[in-house]
């Protein structure tokens, strides 16, 4: 199987790999089957390791030429040093685990800085849908029904940014897009999925603001 190209991925996947930096130490965790890792392994040259409790997926990562671990994220990462590596990337993975925050933490230590991805859950397709069906939302972004998806919580764009407010996590990029395009204005509202390229340390520029909610 011919390895990803990055004119072939996805715009959250293209986000990511622009944020991280040519020649990086990468921690991908819940890695999949590895297209993203392996894009970056390729075109940026990164040192990367991926997580994956999937074996379907570690195998599929195997064949790309990957080291990948087979390991529950929530168990945490002792296994890693305080900043063992430039990015922990979570792309689709944090809201799937069961102790976000726990895994969140792990990666500010392990991570001198940490790239986060998730589905927006306050798309206004998802606010019209429970308001005019009742139902559990279906959109793009959240394609799962309520009986079959992987996702154990769900947060907004403006859910993240207060937290990492509340936790003195600096936010150095936030990027949103739509349907395969940029969002630009009131991202809470318009954005499918969030992306975050965050750190410990001082509280950064915050660009949510209350009329996004």
């Amino acid at each position: 199987m011919e390895n990803m190209r990055y004119n072939s991925a996805g715009p959250e996947q293209k986000i990511i790999f622009e944020l991280v930096k040519p020649g990086s130490s990468v921690l991908d965790l819940g890695c999949g089957d590895g297209e993203l890792l392996s894009l970056l392994a390729r075109e940026k040259k990164v040192k990367g390791q991926g997580i994956e409790i999937n074996e379907k997926s570690i195998h599929e990562c195997v064949a790309k030429g990957l080291n990948v671990f087979h390991g529950d994220i929530d168990s945490g990462l002792s296994d890693y040093r305080d900043k063992s590596f430039d990015y922990v990337i979570l792309n689709h993975s944090l809201q799937e685990a069961k102790k976000p925050e726990v895994v969140l933490r792990e990666a500010l230590r392990a991570g001198r800085k940490a790239i986060v991805s998730f589905p927006n859950f306050a798309h206004y397709s998802a606010r019209l849908q429970i308001f005019f069906r009742g139902k559990t939302p279906v959109t793009p972004s959240l394609p799962h029904r309520w009986y079959d998806t992987p996702n154990l919580h769900f947060l907004s764009i403006s859910d993240f940014a207060e937290y990492c407010r509340e936790r003195n996590i600096m936010i150095e990029k936030s990027l949103f897009i739509g349907k395969n395009k940029a969002v630009y204005i009131f991202p809470n509202l318009f954005a499918l999925a969030g992306i975050f390229l965050i750190a410990n340390g001082k509280p950064g520029k915050f660009l949510m603001k209350k009329e996004d909610v």
